[in-house]
């Protein structure tokens, strides 16, 4: 045996296919330059034969692989191939092949082409003489210089390891210790052997008593055999006794069955009854709860009006007796006022004609005083002026300002009258102003009493339709807790369909339907989402004694989808697996579905089980498909008559299924866990749901209309209150503007007054200025005197002793006008301020 050739790729520095041969079966030199890999092609060797690089760890690994540039090298391997044509290898083949293979998380040995673990290649090693015991049949560089300068007990030990007396040493200390436990062995088999004769004379003595034992037994079980025959027979009768009373009392039991599952349905129903009572109970606490407290708020309103009104009985008690009271004032006070009145109509007219005679006698005092006073100048100015011309010159300069002061009197005169003309006119349309908006004050008043009263009514519209919503509110709240109570039992009664269905297919019902509204609403797929019809369970109806033999029949198929054809389905699937949906979906269309013409056998123990359920007639093919081969039986025994007879798979009630081919099924069948009963259940919530959810819909419709009704309420009575509202600003600015030209007509009263005093004095001025201008021109161009003249002086002795007189009636007269103005100022603000108000 010798090495032919060696292979290397990716170990160390050889990082492509290196093949090296051929090999001389003595002796091989390898020589090269320093850094051409002499050392690694033994390592390689060493890699395969050796135990130096057994058990390495990633990172050694990773060393032994080649880390040159370029890519990355990933695994790396080195193989031998060995001439054996003498068969030093224990296999049959002129050459053997040896490779080894390792990565970064690999390390894989291949004999022959093929991956062996790696102590089968140790124990071929082994078989050829690579002893782990003796690794000597590597010398590695250094090893014999070593061996040269060894003392001679260390070359003893080495040589003996080389000639392999080790392992026979360890082979004779091994062979000793199993001599040692062999002759223990053999110690303990010879005290069993004891044991053994001891019990074989003991089994000789039992011998003789088990043949005995045999005699007797033989008999016994004659006997027994006979009195059990005997026991076998009145069994036989009793068990025919048995059956004719189970057959008897069967009928029985079904009746009992049939009457457990009608209380356990009344039961049911019993318990859903209750709670909905406990539900309109609950309901009818809630709605007491808010009548008591709208109860116990109307109370405490009714007792503020009664308190009220008590306090409104006692006002009134107490206005009547002050009306009373206050007419009796009243009367007193128009009698007074009326005193008054008459007083002041009497001292009036003598006032007026006081103040006239009043001013008569100081107009005519005043000429009279003038007169004197322009007689006493002329007599001053002989002494005043020299000449004649002097004189006459002053006058006429004199006439000249008394021209042009009775001119500005004149004018005052005339703007005086003007005014007092426009005072009086102004007068007139302030008082026929005053009567016109007094009658319309009534208007006004007449007005916001209708608005008073539209306002009341429309507010006792909108308190009614408050009292409306109120109560709407309480239906929309029983409703929406009798919604809560459905969707609650719904729920409950969805995840017993699940439970009863499986995950996959209550998932696959719920994406089929979310695929369905993604149709919809995406548009164009109308054809799709009508071609599907729902499943078969949600399509089929049976009375209740025969949903037992109709649900073991059906099985899951109960959960099948039925689409219109085979396009709708694969439609729909496109878009279950493209939106990645969960569950599973079986689809039946009715298009592909193919039902033959059966002939059912005529047996009246046997009906056809298509007879018993209820569908719409396109559904046929589907149901006909699933039950068109089944037939209901009565009795277990006329089952397994008619399926070997007549071919047909039968099911009696109770659920026991015969299949035509002889596979008998059955068991106990709990009918409270009936998938068409939940199915069932599920229908009349959903509809019951879709009733409390229309008059929902319509409640809240009715709640809108009444909130609009209170809006519109609202918003006449806003309208009203503004218009009101402006009616009262304008009565309020009417009643202003009476008040206002009242004052403003007593203010033209009390100016007129001062106004012809001061017409009346400009009047007298302006006499007393033309006298005085008379008097210059009479004077002008007569002789300068230097003393009056006898007429002139008789004429200022008479008018002397007149305003002697004049002066005296003045001052009787301003005396009694005084008094009079006094006594008439008095009854004015009498009636004015305190008794007319």
């Amino acid at each position: 045996m010798h090495i032919k050739q060696v292979i290397i790729q990716g170990f160390k520095s050889y990082r492509e296919q290196t093949v090296v041969e051929p090999f001389h079966k003595g002796h091989n030199v390898v020589v090269g330059r320093n850094g051409s890999g002499k050392s690694n092609f033994f390592y390689a060797i060493q890699f395969v034969l050796s135990d130096e690089f057994s058990h390495l760890r990633p990172e050694q690994r990773q060393a032994l692989l080649h880390e040159g540039t370029g890519p990355r090298v990933l695994t790396g391997f080195v193989e031998i191939i060995f001439d054996n044509s003498d068969s030093r290898f224990p296999i049959e083949r002129d050459e053997v092949f040896l490779r080894r293979v390792i990565g970064a998380k690999k390390d894989q040995y291949f004999l022959n082409k093929k991956m062996v673990p790696r102590n089968d290649v140790v124990n071929l090693l082994e078989s050829a003489g690579f002893s782990r015991s003796n690794p000597y049949y590597i010398v590695k560089q250094g090893k014999i210089n070593q061996m040269a300068t060894a003392p001679d007990a260390h070359r003893l030990k080495l040589l003996r390891e080389v000639a392999g007396t080790r392992v026979y040493d360890e082979r004779k200390e091994e062979s000793k210790s199993i001599l040692k436990e062999t002759e223990g062995k053999k110690e303990k088999i010879e005290e069993f052997l004891k044991t053994i004769e001891d019990r074989l004379a003991t089994l000789e003595e039992e011998k003789e008593e088990l043949k005995e034992y045999q005699k007797w037994d033989k008999k016994r079980r004659a006997l027994e055999y006979t009195i059990h025959d005997r026991e076998l027979n009145d069994t036989k009768k009793k068990l025919e006794e048995l059956e004719s009373r189970r057959k008897k009392y069967g009928d029985g039991s079904e009746s009992l069955r049939s009457r457990l599952r009608e209380a356990e349905k009344n039961a049911k129903q019993a318990s859903r009854d209750l709670k909905e009572i406990r539900q309109q109970v609950s309901q009818a606490k809630e709605e007491k709860q808010g009548i008591q407290m709208e109860l116990q708020q109307l109370q405490q309103e009714k007792t503020k009006l009664e308190n009220r009104e008590r306090d409104l009985d006692e006002e009134m008690s107490g206005d009547k007796n002050s009306k009373k009271r206050a007419e009796q004032e009243l009367d007193k006070l128009n009698a007074t006022i009326k005193q008054k009145e008459e007083e002041l109509c009497r001292v009036k007219p003598e006032y007026e004609q006081l103040k006239k005679k009043e001013e008569v006698i100081a107009k005519e005092l005043g000429l009279k005083e003038q007169k004197r006073k322009e007689l006493y100048a002329k007599q001053g100015r002989g002494s005043q002026f020299t000449t004649k011309d002097e004189r006459d010159k002053w006058i006429t300069s004199e006439l000249k300002m008394l021209s042009k002061r009775i001119k500005d009197k004149s004018d005052d005169i005339t703007r005086l009258t003007k005014e007092l003309e426009q005072d009086a006119k102004k007068k007139i349309e302030l008082e026929d102003d005053v009567e016109k908006t007094s009658g319309e004050i009534e208007s006004y008043k007449n007005n916001i009493d209708e608005y008073n009263k539209k306002y009341y009514e429309l507010k006792k519209n909108r308190d009614q339709q408050h009292s409306d919503r109120n109560e709407l509110w309480r239906k929309e709240s029983n409703l929406q807790q009798s919604l809560s109570a459905k969707n609650e039992e719904l729920s409950k009664c969805e995840g017993e369909f699940r439970s009863m269905a499986g995950r996959e297919i209550f998932n696959g019902r719920n994406s089929i339907l979310q695929v369905l509204d993604s149709f919809r609403n995406r548009g164009g797929y109308e054809h799709i989402a009508n071609g599907y019809h729902g499943l078969i369970l949600e399509n089929i109806r049976c009375d209740e004694g025969t949903q037992t033999a109709v649900e073991v029949t059906a099985g899951k198929r109960l959960y099948y989808h039925i689409v219109e054809t085979d396009e709708v389905g694969s439609t729909i699937l496109k878009e279950f697996n493209r939106q990645k949906l969960p569950g599973e979906v079986n689809f039946m269309p009715l298009n592909r579905l193919m039902v033959g013409n059966v002939q059912y056998p005529k047996d009246p123990n046997v009906i056809e089980m298509v007879r018993v359920i209820k569908y719409e007639d396109k559904y046929d093919k589907a149901v006909r498909h699933i039950f068109g081969r089944t037939l209901i039986c009565r009795e277990l025994e006329a089952a397994v008559k008619t399926a070997k007879s007549h071919r047909f798979d039968c099911v009696t009630l109770d659920g026991d299924k015969v299949a035509s081919k002889g596979v008998l099924t059955g068991g106990y069948y709990n009918s409270s866990r009936s998938s068409l009963e939940i199915q069932k259940r599920r229908s009349a919530l959903h509809k019951e749901k879709a009733d409390l959810e229309s008059q929902m819909t319509n409640l809240k419709r009715e709640l809108h209309t009444v909130e609009e009704k209170i809006k519109e309420f609202g918003a006449d009575m806003q309208k009203n209150e503004t218009r009101n509202s402006k009616i009262k600003d304008t009565f309020d600015k009417v009643k202003t503007d009476i008040r206002l030209n009242k004052e403003k007509v007593s203010l033209i009263d009390r100016s007129k007054q001062s106004k012809e005093r001061s017409l009346n004095q400009l009047k007298s001025n302006l006499e007393a200025l033309q006298s005085t201008k008379e008097g210059f021109e009479a004077e002008l161009h007569q002789d300068l005197l230097s003393s009056l003249s006898v007429h002139d002086q008789r004429e200022v002795d008479i008018l002397t002793d007149q305003i002697r007189q004049l002066t005296k009636e003045n001052k009787e007269t301003f005396t009694r006008r005084m008094q009079k103005e006094a006594e008439k100022n008095k009854l004015e603000n009498t009636l004015n301020n305190n008794l007319v108000r």
